[in-house]
């Protein structure tokens, strides 16, 4: 998959993550294609590290993975009984007491929980494997936009561990819990046809057509005053939370704020 943002000077270049920005679009690659963009807890505190990067004029960021596969998920090699140097293995991560396993799992997990900040609308951009947390980190994001070759799949419940990477929360809010639990519980691929059938994806095109797909739907979202998407996500993320009459009045609220900034009337 050629790199859309080859030309602009990364804002951070580190551990298999890039962090290009032009002006209001930010684009996150995972450049370790050999690997089909393993993961590893070096490559989760760059991708927190770009999050924390972002300049305030951003509001869309794509995420996307060079090579065949967007993420094939973890590094085996943190399954081996050395592990990653540098990096505390599974058996030495299960001997740390509650508090510090805890800890540990929620610093793993920030890498994946910026993707849905309020002040920006991020897509990634999906093809090929997508696996375990590579699954997750496709679903951190807002909006998916596959390719026609695109396998996802959850294997944690196969290796006797769970999805710890906040993918399940998302993954119910779209498929429902039935099928999440299907999903999840058999670790079977899910691909590109039923991925937009089931509300995993928002669309799937050709794999020579992903970057001018993703391309267009940015540039549409970019098309929208900021503060009126700022307020509809917020709106839409919110919605499940509330009862109907909440609702109701969290859409009277953000309108009010909406017309008195367009009309320059202060609250």
């Amino acid at each position: 998959m050629a790199s859309p943002d080859q030309d602009l000077a990364p804002v951070l270049d580190k551990d298999g993550v890039r962090l290009t920005v032009d002006d209001a679009l930010a684009t996150v690659t995972l450049t370790n294609p050999t690997k089909r963009n393993a993961q590893s807890p070096a490559l989760w505190r760059a991708l927190a590290e770009a999050g924390r990067s972002l300049p305030g004029s951003v509001r869309v960021v794509v995420l996307r993975g060079e090579g065949q596969s967007f993420s094939a998920g973890l590094d085996r090699q943190m399954f081996t009984p050395e592990g990653i140097p540098g990096e505390p293995t599974f058996i030495e991560l299960a001997r740390r007491d509650d508090a510090e396993l805890d800890a540990s799992i929620a610093e793993f997990q920030e890498a994946f929980t910026w993707w849905r900040r309020s002040d920006i609308v991020s897509i990634a951009a999906v093809q090929g494997h997508a696996i375990g947390a590579g699954f997750q980190l496709a679903l951190a994001c807002d909006l998916r936009v596959v390719a026609d070759d695109v396998q996802f799949a959850m294997r944690e419940t196969s290796l006797g561990l769970v999805p710890d990477l906040t993918g399940t929360h998302p993954l119910v809010s779209l498929v429902g819990y039935a099928r999440a639990l299907e999903i999840c519980a058999t670790g079977r691929y899910v691909q590109a046809e039923e991925a937009v059938a089931s509300g995993l994806a928002n669309v799937a095109v050709p794999v020579g057509e992903l970057d001018a797909a993703v391309r267009d739907l940015a540039g549409a979202l970019l098309a929208a005053p900021r503060d009126a998407v700022v307020e509809t996500k917020a709106l839409l993320r919110g919605a499940s939370g509330r009862t109907y009459d909440e609702q109701r009045a969290a859409e009277r609220q953000a309108q009010a704020r909406r017309l008195r900034d367009l009309a320059g009337v202060g609250e």
